[in-house]
């Protein structure tokens, strides 16, 4: 029964992860991934309240396809 539910829940936890992806949800984890690529470790990495007090300032200071 498990795996049926699964394969059920498959279409809706794709949209879901393209919901996120298309609103900016997962901009946090991509920085964290890109972080660790380019550092080879997460430690110095912005906190995610850091992190999104950024972003929304350097879009303030630059907005270049916000809608708002």
């Amino acid at each position: 029964m498990p795996r049926a539910l699964a394969l059920a829940a498959r279409p809706f936890t794709a949209a879901w992860w393209y919901l996120k992806e298309v609103m900016g949800e997962n901009a946090y984890v991509h920085y964290l991934e890109s972080f660790e690529r380019r550092h080879g470790t997460r430690e110095g990495a912005m906190g995610e309240r850091e992190f999104w007090r950024d972003l929304t300032d350097a879009q303030d200071r630059d907005p270049k396809a916000r809608c708002c």
